[in-house]
This record gives C-alpha cells, sequence and structure tokens, in this order.
C-alpha cells in the first residue's frame, strides 16, 4: 500500500479489459471450521466516520455497494474508526460519526442482513493481523505511497499510524479472504500492497489468503461545486462547494445555484475545457439515472442558470428520501447500536478462525 512502487501490469490490463468490456478465538482448543468465501466471492470495503456522506461519496461508492449486495453472496462493510484516529479526532464526536455514518448506510440502501455491516475496532483481529503482516513490509514500500506523500506534506510530518494505515487496510482485506474490492483510481497502489502482502505471506506460510482484486468504479468523481478542478470533499472549508445527503432542499438550491461555470450560455459536456458545466451534467445524468448525452439533450435551450434548476430538482428528487430516512434513524441510536453489534458478531465469526490459523502458521502456537 528505497524500492519504487510496483506495479502489476497484467494485473491492471485484466482489470482495464474486464472493465471496458464472537470473541476472537485464540489458537488453543477452539476447532470451528475456517469460512472460506462463498464461490461467487467475497466484498469488503470500508467508510471513515468522518461525519454524513457527501453527493460524491454517495454517487462514487455507496450506490455501488447497495448494487454489490445483491450481486455477490458474501459482502462486508466497515465504518474503519481505527482509520479514522490517524488525525486528531474528539471521542464524543467520533462517536456520533460512527452513528451517523450507520445510518447514512442504512437510509441509502444497505441491508444489514444481506451485507455484514461492522464497525472496525470492535472487531479486534484486524489490529492483530495488521501488526503481523506490517512485519513483513517493509518501510520503503509504504513510504512511495501516495497518501502519505500528500498527507505527510499537509502535515508536515505525518503520524506512525498515518504511515502504517495502508497496512491496516491491507489486514482489512485480507482478514475476510476477500476476493473483490470497490476502489477507486486513487486507491489501486494501497490494493497492490494488500496483494502484495498476500503473496509475501502465502510464499513464507503457505497458501491462506487469495489476492483480491479491484472492482473500479465506472461513475466519474464529483467535483467541488465551488472549483471543479478539485473533487468534492467534506473537509473542503468552502460551505457552498460541498452537498451532504442530509442537506434540505433549500440548501442543495443554493449550492447548485452557486456553482461555478463558465462565461458560455449553452450547455455541454467537456470536462477538459468546461469543467465546471460538465460536474453539473455529470451530477445531473447520475442522480436522474440517465445518460450523459441525455442529460445534454435535456438541457437543449437552456442557459446554464435555467440548467441549475434542472440539476436542483434531480439531486432534491433522489436525496429526500435518504434525508428523511436518515432523520429517522438518528432518532433510534439503539437500533443502529444493535445493527451494529449484529454486524460484528456476524464479523467475528469470520475472522477469528482465519487468524487463529494465521497465529498457528507463524508460530505463536
Amino acid at each position: 500500500m528505497a524500492l519504487p512502487v510496483r506495479t502489476n501490469l497484467k494485473h491492471l490490463f485484466r482489470i482495464i479489459q474486464k472493465f471496458n468490456s464472537q470473541k476472537r478465538f485464540l489458537c488453543a482448543g477452539a476447532a470451528t471450521e475456517n469460512k472460506e468465501p462463498p464461490g461467487g466471492g467475497r466484498i469488503f470495503s470500508g467508510i471513515q466516520p468522518t461525519g454524513v456522506p457527501h453527493l460524491g461519496n454517495y454517487l462514487g461508492a455507496l450506490e455501488n455497494w447497495v448494487a454489490l449486495q445483491n450481486q455477490y453472496p458474501s459482502v462486508l462493510y466497515s465504518i474503519v474508526d481505527l482509520h479514522s484516529i490517524t488525525q486528531p479526532q474528539d471521542p464524543a464526536q467520533l462517536r456520533s460519526n460512527i452513528l451517523d455514518v450507520a445510518a447514512s448506510l442504512l437510509a441509502c440502501g444497505i441491508d444489514p442482513e444481506r451485507a455484514i455491516l461492522f464497525q472496525q475496532s470492535q472487531v479486534s483481529e484486524h489490529a492483530e493481523l495488521s501488526w503481523i503482516i506490517g512485519c513483513l513490509t517493509s518501510m520503503p514500500r509504504l513510504r512511495h505511497l501516495p497518501q502519505w506523500k500528500i498527507k505527510s506534506k499537509q502535515k508536515n510530518e505525518g503520524s506512525v499510524g498515518l504511515y502504517t494505515y495502508p497496512v491496516l487496510q491491507a489486514a482489512d482485506i485480507l482478514l475476510y479472504k476477500s476476493t473483490h474490492v470497490p476502489v477507486g483510481e486513487d486507491q489501486i497502489q494501497h490494493l497492490e500492497l494488500a496483494q502484495d502482502l498476500a503473496r509475501i505471506f502465502n510464499s513464507r506460510y503457505g497458501d491462506l489468503f487469495p489476492e483480491p482484486r479491484a472492482l473500479l468504479s465506472s461513475t466519474r468523481k464529483v467535483k467541488s461545486l465551488r472549483d471543479p478542478s478539485a473533487k468534492m470533499s467534506k473537509s473542503d472549508t468552502q460551505t457552498m462547494a460541498t452537498i451532504t445527503i442530509t442537506d434540505s432542499p433549500d440548501d442543495i438550491a443554493l449550492k447548485v445555484r452557486r456553482a461555478v461555470t463558465d462565461f458560455t450560455s449553452e450547455v455541454t459536456f467537456d470536462p477538459e475545457t468546461r469543467p465546471g458545466v460538465s460536474n453539473l451534467v455529470m451530477i445531473h445524468a447520475a442522480m436522474a439515472m440517465i445518460s450523459v448525452e441525455e442529460a445534454v439533450s435535456q438541457a437543449r435551450g437552456l442557459d446554464t442558470g435555467a440548467y441549475k434548476k434542472l440539476v436542483t430538482e434531480a439531486v432534491i428528487q433522489r436525496l429526500t428520501p435518504i434525508r428523511e430516512e436518515i432523520e429517522r434513524l438518528r432518532s433510534d441510536r439503539a437500533h443502529l447500536e444493535e445493527v451494529l453489534a449484529h454486524g460484528t458478531r456476524r464479523a467475528r465469526e469470520l475472522a477469528a478462525p482465519v487468524l487463529r490459523e494465521v497465529r498457528q502458521r507463524v508460530g505463536f502456537c
């Protein structure tokens, strides 16, 4: 996740081809059968509890998560709170954010009976496996991963947790013998680290982990409404730049109305020369569930000001039921806690036998 980062060209070529055409058991005693992924594969993905998801999260990840739970027989979605503390967190706010994310996932359509939805820190096997495979990872390998370069520069000096979190990310994936991981292009190198660590462990201790494959999202990245050269982000200091999935209709209308476009009134789709207008077209198409070409066709005869009203209507129509369901779920904290506790029990049933096997192979018992 001083050698250069290796890129598995054959693997990436295969991806391009495809997408273009209870308590942890220690080793003593317990003889629970190791649960292999079902024949159709196993999905794992995680989301940090950094507040309510925004429109980019919804279109880039969550919408796809909902579809995947109906396509694969075994799916795990984790609220990765261990990852979140690589940046300072207020404890009370973190607890609230975890439940907010759980409510958001459920409201977006995640079914806790079809998918295992759980809180990462409550399954301690993640941290132990991370330590074990971290001992198989070189420091230069981590130093060249893109997020360390970016975030450590922003902070001048990053934490040890920030430096090693790609190892924890790999442990998250390998712990469940995951076969597929939905990722964006900016996460490919981190997934390659998980693949490398699976190979290294298997070579040293015998085959155990499958090499997880990427499921690349076909959705374009949603850009900031105020700076279409940057992606939409929760951390953006400009409040008008980001639409969250709990924004009111009035807030959505205001943000879209103030979205940066250009001096040409006609609506066209050209991300290179007209990034602001093209971002609105992409949002309209995705939220109305139509093609970009159809979105442009619907905009024919409208200037960008009038078109923004069309975009606003599509966003409000899609997000209103989600916002209302989040509000309902937030009022029932006990239900959210029980959903996560149920998911934790199911996740442990899968994680414990795998870690027990790892401990045996490494020589702990």
